[in-house]
């Protein structure tokens, strides 16, 4: 199946083309909008389609790297293309969430929406260039890239403080990036490649892992995002649109984590441990902080944006634990989180679509009227918390399984983060399905739509099938944490200047 067929680039190209075609096509306002969505859920479904293919063809314990591609285009700079299990875990995330954001935005966008879809479109591609790519710069191009349909998607179609939520997103996430590409010139000129794969199984010295270390974890870190540089996140998804939220929280976020475990950990092994303590103590704050904080919200997006970076905090734990159970609960927990944050946006949508107004205290006991949409918010408020059987408990158990290992304190506090999000979520759901219901307007809501289920009910069976049967997503990711782990335990960086070249190391099994 993988023998010279492009599937990585065909996966760009669908969505790029797309997007070209809403932007360009003929006929007036209304024809064009109605042809921009189907084009943009047709180009969203092939690349699901793909993501499946990609699902079913990836050899389970074969090489690292599969569905490769190459070609060079100037000096050391290549279009270099190739995913792991890590990678494809992602990419599948990507192609399922992105047919239902524009599902989400059938009808709530009414307002430029060939550019809106073809915003979209570009996201995605540039979001499946992160994790396909396999050169350094190329992988650059497409993590910056995201900031500039994300960017417009809050700016143009969000709420009423858009402008300055789309400036502090940008500004925030540029500015730590622009470190991460001087550590990239340094580890290119270096190494003498711009091969992810070369550059992870490079020992470079202990000093120098230092220093990039940091440089790297200042794009990442923004990006997750982790206490104190989260601020630009509650901003960001009140004033977004519902899918641009779905998104952000879906995938978006994702990229720092996956940003640590493919560069920071294999690249820097001395560096990652180093700061280990940096990391915990971060994390802890998060849980803390941010939990009580999300337990105070009277506006249901800021609520979740808030628990969006407690879980994140749970990511970093499980990542820098150093222990197998750690790193594949970090995965499972942000593969979880992209289901189940993108399901509760989704759930926000839903209501603000009929009462345009997300404050907590203008609904209340809805599910006398909308029995269904009560039993999938329910549904996802308990994933959410963690319920046996589904997505995230598979995550946070592991995750917390690594961190004890690691740290016990850290683990308490950490289980903290776990109690509160139960009291924050079960508080929110209490105030919005039952209750008084004091608004007229609230309680004359219909019910979702079939397209509303649509969007919501493949989040809900993704949810069951993480929780139920979780080793379909880690036995394809094993390897490739038994390689980090391989890094982490006997990567001795030499005191030398220059970084020991050669040959990626075998591929490292399960334990």
């Amino acid at each position: 199946m993988q023998a010279g067929f492009p599937f990585l680039s065909i996966m760009l190209a669908v969505p790029l083309l797309a997007a070209l075609a809403c932007l360009f096509a003929p006929g007036e306002d209304a024809a064009r909008a109605d042809r921009a969505r189907v084009v943009a859920l047709a180009a969203t479904l092939i690349d699901l389609a793909l993501a499946v293919v990609l699902w079913i063809g990836f050899e389970r314990g074969g090489p690292q790297w599969q569905f490769t591609e190459y070609a060079p285009i100037f000096g050391r700079f290549a279009y270099a293309l190739g995913i792991d299990g890590i990678a494809l875990t992602l990419i599948a995330l990507t192609a399922l969430l992105m047919p239902i954001c524009i599902l989400a935005s059938w009808t709530s966008i009414a307002k430029r929406v060939p550019e809106y879809m073809a915003a979209f479109l570009l996201m995605e591609t540039l979001m499946v260039g992160v994790f396909a790519a396999q050169d350094l710069f190329l992988f650059y191009v497409f993590f910056e890239g995201n900031l500039i349909p994300m960017y417009l998607i809050i700016g143009i179609w969000g709420g009423a403080r858009r402008i300055y939520a789309s400036y502090k997103f940008f500004l925030y996430t540029l500015l730590g990036s622009v470190l991460m590409l001087i550590a990239m010139l340094y580890m290119a000129r270096t190494a003498g490649t711009t091969s992810i794969p070369r550059l992870m199984a490079a020992d470079f010295p202990a000093t120098a892992q230092t220093w990039l270390w940091l440089a790297f974890f200042a794009s990442f870190a923004v990006k997750m995002p982790m206490w104190p540089v989260h601020t630009w996140l509650p901003d960001a998804h009140v004033e977004a649109p519902t899918a641009g939220s779905v998104i952000l929280a879906g995938v978006l976020l994702k990229m720092g984590g996956y940003g640590f475990i493919r560069f920071s950990l294999p690249m820097f092994p001395a560096a990652s441990a180093e700061f280990l303590w940096l990391i915990f103590a971060l994390s802890m704050i998060a849980t803390v902080y941010t939990s009580l904080v999300a337990l105070v919200q009277t506006d249901m997006k800021k609520l979740i944006a808030y628990s969006s970076v407690a879980h994140m905090a749970l990511v970093t734990f499980g990542l820098f634990a150093f222990d197998r159970q750690g790193i594949e609960g970090a995965m499972m927990v942000m593969l979880g989180h992209g289901l189940v944050s993108g399901a509760l946006f989704l759930c926000v949508g839903v209501v603000y679509d009929r009462l345009h107004t997300r404050e907590i205290a203008r609904y209340g006991a809805v599910a006398n009227n909308m029995p269904g949409y009560a039993a999938l918010f329910l549904f996802f408020t308990m994933a959410s918390i963690g319920l046996p059987g589904l997505s995230n408990f598979v995550g946070e158990f592991l995750s917390m399984m690594g961190t004890y290992r690691a740290s016990s304190w850290a683990a308490f506090v950490a289980v903290t983060g776990i109690i509160t999000s139960a009291a924050y979520m079960l508080y929110l759901y209490r105030r919005i399905a039952f209750g008084p219901q004091r608004n007229a307007d609230a309680a004359a809501m219909p019910d979702m739509t079939m397209r509303e289920y649509m969007t919501l009910v493949p989040l809900a069976a993704a949810t069951i099938w993480m929780g139920v049967y979780p080793e379909s997503f880690l036995a394809p990711m094993r390897g490739d944490v038994g390689f980090v782990l391989s890094r982490l335990q006997h990567a001795a960086p030499p005191s030398d200047a220059q970084p020991t070249r050669g040959h990626l190391p075998a591929r490292t099994g399960g334990e």
